[in-house]
């Protein structure tokens, strides 16, 4: 309840996005073999609160005393993305706030936070779709990035926000650090402006480009763990999944199975049968011509396996027989 509690007293202005990251185990020879979607814990919850407070705490402390350093900033979004994304949420009958006349960014991101509230409760209450309806949210809003400037962080609410807590494995934080102890006379020097602007763009480049390397091998495990459960299980095993994104030529579903929750794969429009689809005007949902029929974000949906590339990290799906 620790953790709650530090969440309600600065929750005003952050959003609230449901997400998951895998994680895989391999044996000794390298081979993966199981996989999980890690779900936060009442301790991972307040460890994440606890380091939200302090990278506030010398931020503040930094930006007060005009000491140069990296902040991790996230600008309010744009109100036309903001529009957009009300027009989304009603497409899948889910509830948004009303636009107002003349909206301004800090504005968007009110009715961003907002939204990001109300569709989770709806997720919870409908019992699915909560990470598709989420990513929708993030969708939305610009990328999160380092910069000299503070901008403040929108997605946390956040007046000020530093990376300052994981110094072993981010360059960021030892630049927070060091100008920390040099305003406590720890014996670092004072970061020179000028290095910390580029460092700011040097870091926030390489971030994207590891998120790209972590991806791709989140998606190369996936696919071998998949391919050895399909060999375990039969290759004709139905698969529980949900609709995580949509676009003309047809739809991603995410699902699980005995080894793992953590796959995703594509469902060519071409293998949806009975009519034509195509993708609805919200990019939301791919809509039959003759009947309407829709396979929306979120939607439950049943699938099989048709083919594996491992080394690519893709597969290819197709609805389960008489299930879309």
């Amino acid at each position: 309840m620790v953790a709650a509690t530090l969440a309600d007293l600065r929750a005003d202005g952050a959003l609230t996005v449901s997400s998951t990251e895998p994680s895989f185990q391999f044996d000794d020879e390298g081979n993966v073999i199981s996989a999980v979607a890690e779900q936060q814990t009442e301790a991972h919850r307040l460890i994440e609160q606890l380091m939200v407070l302090t990278n506030e705490q010398v931020a503040q402390m930094l930006e007060q005393r005009g000491t140069p350093t990296l902040y991790r900033v996230h600008e309010q979004p744009d109100p036309d993305r903001i529009e957009r994304l009300v027009e989304q949420l009603a497409s899948l009958g889910l509830p948004a706030p009303p636009i107002p006349a003349g909206m301004g960014p800090s504005q968007a991101g009110e009715i961003a936070v907002e939204a990001s509230r109300s569709v989770a409760r709806e997720a919870e209450r409908r019992g699915h779709g909560k990470v598709p309806y989420g990513s929708l949210i993030l969708r939305s809003l610009k990328p999160a990035r380092y910069s000299e400037k503070n901008l403040g962080h929108a997605g946390l609410g956040s007046s000020a926000y530093s990376h300052f807590t994981s110094p072993i494995r981010r360059y960021p934080d030892l630049v927070v650090h060091r100008g920390l102890l040099a305003e406590l006379g720890a014996g670092e020097d004072r970061p020179v402006p000028g290095s910390v602007a580029e460092a700011a763009v040097h870091c926030s480049d390489m971030e994207r480009a590891s998120t790209r390397l972590e991806r791709d091998a989140d998606d190369i495990c996936a696919a071998f763990l998949l391919e050895q459960e399909l060999f375990e299980n039969g290759f004709k095993t139905e698969f529980e999944g949900e609709v995580s994104g949509v676009i003309r030529a047809g739809a991603f579903v995410n699902f699980g199975g005995k080894l793992g929750d953590v796959y995703e794969g594509f469902v060519p429009v071409r293998k949806i049968c009975g009519e034509y689809f195509d993708l609805n005007q919200e990019e939301t949902a791919l809509v039959g011509s003759k009947t309407g029929r829709a396979v929306r974000f979120g939607d439950q949906v049943d699938i099989t396996v048709e083919r594996i590339d491992k080394p690519r990290g893709r597969v290819d799906l197709e609805p389960a027989e008489g299930k879309l």
